[in-house]
């Protein structure tokens, strides 16, 4: 053998590291491997065709990543409140946005050098063009996404930031967070605002079992506690007649009575915890106000939302004749807009406030029920702009995270409700009780919260939590009204008040009744409804929207 050929290297074939040495299908394999690498091992592209040590730089990152990821789903699992209370600190997310960004950029940059690897020149057309689209497609959902995520962390902690407050924690009160949850209304034909919707939801703080309590906007003489700063202005309660009702008393406190609340950012909010405990008997800790025009944009940014009406319900807008007067929505589902929702969940004319107070809550647990993750995702930026306008409430942003985990474990019970009203209190005959005897509202209250509560399961249950992968500003909006987001539980089922009609589940329509129908046995139409409303007939058109108070969750 010649010594020239004995000395001469031996060239090994590497079509990994140099695709000149590689037959076409071998480019094409070569490509979709280093593609596939790149989405699911970021730098495993370079560790095998390119810059090792940038790819083991990537790799190390890659891991890192995987490793936070891993914690989190067992923080998750396991202590659910600590990992939303660490995500809602507004530093950590500040801090998040910034590793969210740099994710964005170092993976976009590894796309690029991995495009550069594949060198489409030595691919056939069609390979190098579906390489390119791929490459593209596969840039704008991996940084994009993480892009998109860090702008979504941003916006919610400044969602985060003006809702919530920064003071201490509240406190659980004989182991039950006692919330008051108002729908304020400012409207322009009103002076100030006044809360026109009021519920206490007292929470479980070991299993998150709800009792909601309803209290109507009317309820006269509410008491107060000595060692509320309203004694010293209503020892006897807040007894000044028909000007006195308990909704009232919001502005009263906010035009005459602020420096009984001096270090309150909302005094007339104060003053109406103080009004709930009273009348309930009940130490209330919390408050979350929630604005009806706020509502109505919420409703809106989430592209609307179904119910299920069992009965005839007024509203004021144009009728067919172009005036503008009542008009009526007929039983069925409906798809509401914001404002359709709002005026659904407010009417009361030709109704009780009992009905009204079941349509407010059937309308919330629908928000609920509908304000899926994958809502947020597409509507996000409409449901911040909503979102920072419909809450204001004293519960402090540190601890949001125990409110989540108690609105999760709420899900395995039903809830119980009693309405400070008819048809929990009062006779057959009474429409409204607006000065009920408080020694027994405190009694009946102390009765109900002693009272095991109900798995949820056999019967109908409460509309589900906020779910575990939803974003900050869903656990912002379902947590603290998510008491009186949820749909209530059947009396006859709780076994928590009376109600007219045995037998009926208001959460389900399959055993609902029939809605009213006119002489010849046939529905009322809308025209119809108008005409009688017209000859001034209120005592039919009250029979006819007699079952208005029935309504569940639509879609």
């Amino acid at each position: 053998m010649p010594a020239s050929a004995a000395s001469s290297p031996v060239l090994t074939r590497d079509p990994v590291r140099d695709p000149r040495q590689a037959t076409g299908p071998e480019r094409r394999r070569r490509a979709g491997i280093l593609l596939l690498l790149t989405l699911l091992v970021p730098g495993g592209a370079q560790a095998v065709a390119g810059s090792r040590r940038w790819g083991r730089i990537a790799l190390r990152v890659t891991l890192a990543v995987w490793a936070a990821v891993l914690l989190a789903l067992v923080l998750a699992l396991t202590a659910r409140a600590a990992l939303v209370s660490v995500l809602a600190n507004p530093v950590v997310l500040v801090l998040l946005g910034v590793v969210l960004v740099t994710l964005a950029i170092g993976w976009g940059l590894l796309w690029v050098d991995t495009f550069r690897l594949i060198r489409v020149h030595l691919l056939g057309p069609r390979a190098r063009a579906a390489t390119a689209a791929a490459t593209v497609v596969a840039l704008v959902v991996t940084s994009g996404g993480l892009g998109y995520t860090a702008w979504m962390t941003q916006s919610g902690r400044g969602a985060l930031g003006s809702i919530f407050g920064s003071g201490p924690a509240i406190e659980a009160a004989d182991g039950r967070y006692n919330i008051l949850v108002m729908g304020g209304d400012a409207g322009e034909d009103r002076v100030g605002l006044r809360p026109d919707s009021m519920h206490v939801a007292s929470v479980d703080a070991e299993t998150g079992a709800v009792t909601l309590f309803s209290l109507p906007r009317n309820l006269q003489n509410a008491p107060f506690t000595p060692d509320s700063p309203l004694w010293q202005a209503y020892p006897n309660g807040f007894d000044c007649g028909d000007d006195c009702i308990l909704n009232a008393l919001y502005m009263d406190v906010e035009e005459k009575h602020k420096d009984l609340y001096p270090d309150a950012e909302h005094p007339g909010a104060e003053a109406m915890m103080d009004a709930a405990g009273g009348v309930l008997g009940l130490e209330i800790t919390g408050y979350a106000m929630m604005d009806m025009a706020g509502f109505a944009q919420l409703v809106d940014a989430m592209g609307g939302v179904d119910v299920v009406s069992g009965g005839y319900v007024t509203h004021r807008g144009a009728r067919p004749d172009g005036t503008w007067g009542d008009i009526w929505w007929e039983p069925g589902t409906h798809h509401f807009g914001g404002d359709d929702a709002l005026a659904f969940a407010r009417s009361r004319k030709f109704a009780t406030d009992y009905a009204r107070i079941r349509r407010q809550q059937c309308m919330q647990a629908a928000m609920l029920q509908q304000f899926t993750p994958a809502t947020v995702l597409t509507r996000f930026e409409g449901i911040v702009s909503a979102g920072t306008q419909i809450v204001t409430t004293n519960v402090p942003q540190s601890q949001l995270g125990t409110f989540v985990d108690l609105a999760d474990r709420s899900r395995g019970y039903r809830m119980a409700r009693l309405t400070i009203g008819a048809p929990d209190f009062g006779t057959a005959n009474d429409r409204f009780t607006t000065r009920p005897d408080y020694d027994l509202v405190h009694r009946r209250v102390a009765e109900l919260l002693d009272e095991e509560p109900t798995k949820a399961g056999s019967a109908s249950t409460a509309a589900p939590a906020a779910s575990p992968g939803a974003t900050p500003l869903l656990a912002l909006t379902a947590a603290i009204p998510a008491p009186l987001l949820v749909a209530e539980a059947s009396p006859a089922a709780t076994g928590t008040g009376g109600t007219t009609r045995p037998g009926v589940d208001p959460d389900d329509p399959s055993t609902w009744p029939s809605a009213p129908t006119g002489p010849n046995g046939e529905p009322y139409s809308a025209m119809e409804l108008m005409r009688i409303q017209d000859a001034g007939d209120e005592a039919q058109l009250v029979r006819i929207a007699s079952t208005n108070d029935l309504c569940a969750p639509g879609g």
